[in-house]
């Protein structure tokens, strides 16, 4: 492992006083020029050139050891077919360590998969089985034509004429029957002598299948084991700790920022600011843009690190600031004691949290305190400003809901781009989306098993190297309009402030403009820009 130095332009950059809140933060200048640094590494290494251009997630940790200064690398999951490089700090956890019991036991995972295979290959059913089925078809297409040529007989014989006749009738079809049940037994004993080998390659299937699970959960918590993290404090836990009682998800503990605090607390070196950023062209389905900085997953690394950076001084979660500004900027622009249209502040959230922060429900409940019923009726992200519709009775909650559920309710939004676009130009985006259950609450396009997602666009004027849009939902999916002004499917244009799907700035430029229903337009005609 290297403690790189800086150029000298940044040595009298002041260091933060707060390390860096990983899930929402602005990259401090110490952590931006040491991504320079390390993206001027990474070019000239020709042999990863394919590799990074397809895409891929590395970190930087500003450190001092001593009245030394310098920063940590690393990249996510592996590089060349490989968990370490000189330039990089190592795993939390070496799985491709040569004589690495993960590797001796994958192998023999391995191999049980193979055995399974070939003896599924091997499956054939006796040909018996195929000679029974015509035979027997063959004896029932005779059963029927007799009952027919008997049913047929019968309308035929007088009533007085039935008796003895009728009786041969009946034990003709009784034998008939009775036959074909001896036939089928014959036939299925057979066909079972015949097929030992195939019930023996069977059984061995199912306890090769039966080994594999349980070699497959014992490794699984072997392997949680194996990775524990520390804190400032020295404190260290495992996987299977931190995530208790869930099953930590794949690929936990692989991500930029653990491996970056674990080299550091592991060689006594003090964190000051850390930031995670994407090189290469963004996957098919997730919106990752080149050379743009991303908060640490939720799913991931929420539990890990929480638990590492205890000890560290870490500044508040931006996202907690200035609730009483919030609030004050919450306004009822309509009110007529069924329904309300409020206009929310970037920041907000439509309806409670976790973390106590305000939202338009209990800020409503308490300016509105005669209100009966759910109150919220659709939501806008928390990073989006604009016009909600808010019920105040119940049965005003239900006809709304009624009104969105067969899109009688028109919504139109303005956004703010980061990069200009033909004015005029206008079109349809359609692109299926659903949660990223990995990063929650990042979306992401699914083709196969996304919902149907569309947006109407129309670029209305250029400001200062921006394109100004006017976005029309047909869908109301969540973060609809953010993945699909980013997404290289859709515009390849993020949103100005988008910290989840562009770059992260004072707030997101997305407002919601107008919403219309039952005849009536409401506007609220804040310039985002």
């Amino acid at each position: 492992m290297t403690l790189h130095p800086f150029p000298a332009c940044v040595e009298d950059v002041t260091a933060p006083r707060w390390f860096t809140y990983p899930f929402c933060y602005e990259p401090h200048p110490l952590c931006v020029a040491a991504a320079d640094e390390l993206r001027r590494y990474i070019e000239q290494r020709e042999e990863w050139k394919d590799e990074l251009q397809r895409g891929k997630m590395l970190g930087v940790l500003v450190v001092t050891k001593g009245s030394e200064r310098g920063f940590l690398a690393a990249f996510s999951g592996t590089l060349d077919g490989k968990t370490q490089h000189e330039y990089f700090v190592p795993p939390v956890f070496d799985l491709m360590a040569p004589g690495c019991y993960f590797q001796e036991e994958e192998a023999a995972i391995s191999d049980i998969n193979r055995r399974i295979a070939l003896l599924e290959s091997s499956l054939k059913p006796s040909p018996l089985r195929a000679k029974m089925d015509v035979e027997l078809s063959a004896y029932r297409q005779f059963m029927q034509q007799s009952k027919a040529e008997r049913d047929a007989l019968r309308k035929t014989i007088s009533p007085d004429e039935m008796g003895e006749n009728g009786r041969n009738l009946i034990k003709e079809s009784q034998h008939q029957k009775a036959e074909y049940r001896r036939m089928k037994q014959a036939w299925e004993q057979r066909v079972f002598d015949d097929e030992v080998l195939l019930r023996e390659h069977q059984n061995e299937i199912a306890l090769l299948q039966k080994e594999r699970h349980e070699r497959s959960i014992a490794l699984q918590n072997w392997l949680f084991r194996q990775f524990t993290f520390l804190n400032a404090r020295g404190e260290e836990k495992s996987l299977l700790e931190l995530f208790s009682p869930a099953i930590p998800p794949s690929g936990a503990g692989e991500c930029c920022a653990p491996r970056l605090l674990q080299a550091a607390y592991r060689e006594g070196l003090q964190p000051l600011c850390m930031a995670e950023f994407w090189v290469g062209a963004s996957p098919t389905n997730e919106v990752r843009h080149d050379g743009h900085y991303y908060p640490a997953c939720r799913s991931k690394c929420l539990p890990i690190l929480t638990h590492m950076l205890v000890g560290l001084d870490v500044e508040a979660n931006p996202l907690l600031a200035d609730q009483e500004k919030l609030l004050s900027q919450l306004h009822i622009i309509y009110n007529n004691g069924e329904l309300a249209v409020v206009s929310k502040p970037a920041g907000m959230l439509s309806v409670p949290g976790k973390d106590g922060m305000p939202n338009v429900q209990d800020a409503l409940k308490t300016a509105i305190p005669s209100a009966k019923g759910p109150l919220i009726v659709h939501r806008l992200d928390m990073d989006t400003s604009g016009l909600m519709l808010v019920a105040l009775t119940e049965e005003k909650y239900h006809d709304l809901q009624d009104l969105f559920l067969h899109r009688h309710i028109h919504k139109v939004y303005h956004a703010l781009l980061e990069r200009e676009m033909p004015v005029g130009e206008e079109g349809v985006i359609s692109l299926p989306l659903r949660p990223d259950f990995d990063d929650r609450p990042r979306q992401m396009v699914d083709k196969k098993h996304g919902k149907p997602a569309e947006t109407l666009y129309k670029v209305l004027a250029n400001r200062e190297g921006h394109a100004l849009l006017e976005l029309s939902p047909i869908t109301g999916r969540t973060h609809q309009l953010r993945v699909h002004c980013a997404h290289p499917q859709g515009l390849n244009n993020p949103i100005v402030g988008d910290r989840l799907y562009g770059k992260a700035a004072d707030r997101l430029m997305l407002h919601a403009y107008a919403i219309t229903f039952e005849g009536i337009t409401f506007e609220d005609d804040e310039d985002i820009t």
